[in-house]
């Protein structure tokens, strides 16, 4: 029970803290963009603060942590329980997406230096912070410490705090993927949508946007922020990339996406990916039955792909399944084959190849 209240305490503070980064950030712009921002709920932020705050001008919508959570990581609470709804295949693809957006952490400034974390290091900034509270620079370093000793709520206060003493684009970030690495959507796309309102032109920051959107089941707010980061920089292949991965059935029908996908293509045709994403989009979106004019234009599609990286495993198991769906069993199971011998970690083709074999 003690352990637990502590906890409660620590999520508390974390609440009360949004809500002074909401205040700083209050004369930040407020339109919102399209759908990729949260609506702005005031009765939930009244209900939210700290009876007796002081906190003044706060913005509503801030992040809020539950004294029952339904699911725990490390100390860190989750609103949405991963564990409770929606199939094995969506929570790979959320998991696999929050990597790839904590892998955009190395843009940012104030990382540490690969090297020795170890305890010593963690006393060491300790001291450092003891002499120097007010040093944003030393809690980003002592968060990033933290969290490669395995203490991520500890790391998310110190990434918290130095957000509040500078809340600089790198900051912002990496304090919201933190919370999303560890499975805090909600309070993640909160801070990344504070993000978004300061840093209007931080492609990263509405990638986050999009994938914590997209970890709670928002597919039309994360497919609207990863737009609005294509067109920042169109040139950019970064969003496109997310925008490739967080492919469903949904997504791939809604407005805009294709377009974005060729607009990929077009922009980058050395690009493998490029290819490979334009080509399962128009696949999906005929429904795994496309006329003879768009099954041409994926088959050449992909040809391209494997002719520009012969390594990529998963353009052969969509040539498979193409070549299967016109009863060419022969190149199916071979083009299954290679893309098992390139991608042994994937399923799907060794299901694939069963099928026909029995088909044949």
């Amino acid at each position: 029970m003690a352990c637990f209240c502590a906890l409660a305490h620590q999520c508390a503070k974390l609440n009360r803290a949004t809500l002074i980064l909401a205040a700083i950030t209050s004369a930040a712009p407020s339109v919102l963009q399209g759908q990729c921002q949260p609506l702005r709920d005031s009765s939930r932020a009244q209900a939210s603060e700290p009876q007796g705050s002081s906190t003044v001008n706060k913005v509503p919508g801030t992040p809020e942590f539950y004294d029952e959570p339904t699911f725990t990581v490390a100390g860190v609470t989750d609103p949405t329980n991963l564990g409770g709804h929606g199939s094995a295949a969506a929570q790979r693809n959320t998991e696999a997406l929050t990597k790839d957006t904590v892998l955009l952490k190395k843009e940012s400034s104030g990382v540490s230096q690969p090297g020795s974390i170890d305890a010593a290091r963690e006393k060491s900034l300790r001291a450092s912070l003891d002499r120097d509270p007010g040093n944003a620079t030393l809690h980003h370093s002592l968060a990033d410490t933290e969290e490669k000793l395995g203490n991520p709520l500890e790391a998310v206060r110190e990434y918290q705090r130095a957000a509040e003493l500078d809340p600089s684009e790198p900051n912002l970030f990496d304090w919201g993927t933190e919370l999303l690495l560890h499975h805090a959507p909600q309070a993640a796309m909160e801070v990344f949508a504070q993000g978004n309102r300061m840093f209007r032109r931080s492609s990263r920051m509405l990638i986050a946007l999009g994938v914590a959107w997209q970890a709670q089941g928002a597919n039309d707010r994360a497919l609207q922020c990863l737009i609005e980061a294509s067109d920042l920089n169109p040139s950019d292949a970064i969003p496109y990339l997310f925008l490739g991965k967080m492919q469903n059935s949904e997504i791939v029908h809604s407005p805009g996406y294709l377009e974005k996908m060729e607009r990929f293509v077009q922009l980058q045709p050395e690009n493998a990916l490029a290819d490979y994403y334009y080509a399962t989009s128009l696949w999906k979106r005929a429904n795994d039955s496309p006329n003879a004019q768009t099954a041409a234009q994926v088959e050449s599609l992909l040809n391209k792909a494997v002719h520009l990286d012969p390594k990529l495993g998963v353009a052969y198991l969509q040539l498979g399944i193409l070549y299967a769906a016109r009863e060419d069993l022969p190149k199916a199971i071979a083009a299954y084959q290679r893309a098992s011998d390139l991608s042994p970690e994937l399923e799907e083709p060794h299901y694939r190849l069963a099928q026909a074999y029995r088909r044949m």
